[in-house]
């Protein structure tokens, strides 16, 4: 049962060693030290200057629950606000990879993104406001409480302007910061303050001539032209460096918490030594490991490498996708099509668990994190292994086919019923046909196999008619233990009567049968494809045709 009594649950949470809320609780004793009027206000960052990846996703997801925590702990009596921040005045630096019309970004290189014209058409008009858009899109679609603020409306409407002019005023205590962290010939030329061009509108990296504090302004030159010019400090005329615009915007809106990469940890230090330099407290958080594509390169938005958000969401539950974000974030881990199976079927796992813990081991259950300590009440009869299995064995191309193995196996299992089911049924469809089919590559028995299946498909005859998954997977283990080479005598149990079963004999079950290296458990899946469709399966191995298939679907080159 879930945890009604807020007292009960911050009593609980206080004890949990969940990530999140180690994380609160460092939030809990920033309050204690420093009381703070107003919202706790937790913040992440994202800069639009390609389209949105699943790494500003998790940011958020992450953040959100180490704020759900938060109210966990402090029973809901204190405030907090949300604030994913979109540093849109950044200038364009170089154009992605992934994205149309580059000649036109190439045009416009170095112009704030939301004045750089967006490649893709879309209403919004700028480069900037459309990956915005998209951002804000797929956050209401996870349904996250969060406010989206827009680096240039805050620069234009004054937000920062106090901030802004107190930086001006300490300009060479933030040089003092930033200059030893600079190589040589940049620190010849840096300026925390960035001028926007009047008449091209380009974010400017020049050197600062004059300051005048008085009047909240500065000097600088065009190094092409020549030509001075005096631009306010204030008013969208100009915007900070990353560093010190970081640092201004956790001072001026008083950031009580924000993670950030592990990439950024020596960013995370200049910042606050900057904010403290404006009387500010840098906010609490912590560095996160970052994402690996299949090759083991960090993901990029500019390179396109690794999985997009929308790319997940066609083969996977946005849930799984939270999962993968819960689960160790301080180590790196790779993002790529291949570990989604496996994070739909854990979630799965932890949500179908979570009903039969103790309230104190529920804190600990990612779904408790997952739906803000409401998890859901979800029956998942079949897993998204058994299913890529079953689509892969049946040439099931639809939901109806799939839903008739599914009703055999689960009587009174529906896509009524079973609504959850029903979206993995669809994500399995299209996984295998993308991700399953063009890899699958069938083996011809040799002589040992091709014995022990004939005594497999023998064994599986003399089953009762709809045997359950454990009788067949014993089967499966009895065929498998007689046969020398896949005796495993090691194995957990084992005695010279009676050895155990190596890996080996299920790895040639799955190439030979299915195509693939690996796969969930046999005996599961057999029961689920039926077992007179498995002893078929068997004779159409047998007599060649998988492997001929397999080589009728071979490229050719």
């Amino acid at each position: 049962m879930t945890i009604a009594d807020p007292a009960a649950l911050a009593e609980l949470a206080r004890s949990s060693n969940a990530w999140p809320f180690e994380e609160a609780k460092k939030l809990v004793e920033r309050l204690k030290k420093r009381p703070k009027d107003g919202p706790v206000l937790f913040e992440t960052g994202y800069g639009p200057s390609g389209l949105p990846h699943i790494g500003t996703f998790g940011e958020v997801a992450r953040t959100t629950m180490v704020r759900n925590a938060f109210r966990a702990l402090t029973e809901d009596k204190v405030p907090t606000r949300l604030l994913c921040f979109s540093d849109d005045m950044d200038g364009l630096r170089k154009v992605p990879d992934n994205v149309p019309n580059q000649e036109l970004l190439r045009a416009n290189l170095g112009k704030p993104l939301t004045e750089v014209p967006d490649p893709f058409g879309s209403p919004e008009g700028s480069f900037g406001a459309a990956n915005n858009a998209r951002l804000r899109a797929f956050l209401d679609q996870f349904g996250f409480d969060y406010e989206f603020a827009s680096s240039t409306e805050y620069y234009r409407a004054g937000r920062f302007d106090e901030t802004l002019l107190l930086m001006l005023e300490r300009f060479d205590r933030v040089m003092e910061i930033m200059l030893p962290s600079l190589r040589e010939e940049r620190s010849a030329t840096y300026s925390p303050f960035l001028p926007i061009h009047p008449k091209t509108r380009v974010v400017m990296q020049v050197p600062i001539e004059e300051r005048n504090v008085a009047a909240g302004t500065i000097v600088w030159r065009d190094p092409e032209t020549g030509e001075r010019f005096e631009s306010p400090v204030t008013g969208g005329h100009v915007k900070l460096q990353w560093k010190p615009d970081w640092a201004m915007r956790w001072t001026a809106l008083k950031v009580d918490y924000e993670m950030s990469g592990k990439d950024l940890i020596d960013s995370v230090k200049l910042a606050g030594q900057i904010c403290r330099a404006l009387d500010g407290t840098p906010p609490e958080g912590f560095n996160y490991e970052l994402f690996l594509d299949e090759k083991g390169q960090k993901i990029s938005k500019s390179k396109g490498n690794g999985l997009t958000i929308d790319e997940w969401l066609t083969y996977a539950s946005p849930e799984s996708l939270s999962l993968y974000m819960f689960q160790k974030p301080r180590e790196a881990k790779k993002l790529h099509f291949d570990v989604i199976p496996r994070a739909v079927d854990e979630y799965f796992q932890f949500l179908g668990g979570f009903r039969r813990q103790e309230p104190k081991q529920q804190l600990g259950n990612p779904v408790w994190h997952i739906h803000g300590g409401r998890p859901p009440a979800i029956d998942m009869p079949v897993t998204f292994a058994l299913l890529l299995n079953l689509v892969s064995a049946s040439n099931a191309e639809n939901r109806s086919v799939l839903w008739g193995f599914i009703g055999r196996y689960a009587p009174g299992v529906s896509p009524e019923t079973h609504p959850k089911l029903d979206e993995l049924v669809g994500y399995a469809l299209r996984y295998y046909e993308d991700h399953v089919k063009p890899t699958k590559r069938f083996s011809a028995p040799d002589e040992v196999e091709r014995e022990a299946l004939e005594r497999l498909r023998d064994a599986l005859g003399q089953l009762d008619a709809e045997p359950t998954p454990e009788q067949v997977q014993e089967a499966i283990y009895d065929v498998g233990r007689a046969v020398p080479r896949y005796q495993d005598f090691a194995a957990k149990g084992a005695t010279p009567q009676r050895p155990g079963v190596s890996q080996e004999w299920f790895s040639a079950l799955y190439r030979i049968l299915i195509g693939q290296e690996k796969g969930p458990r046999f005996g599961s899946f057999a029961a689920l494809y039926g077992v007179e469709e498995t002893r078929a399966l068997i004779r159409r191995a047998l007599d060649g045709e998988l492997a001929r298939f397999a080589a009728l679907e071979e490229p050719v080159t």
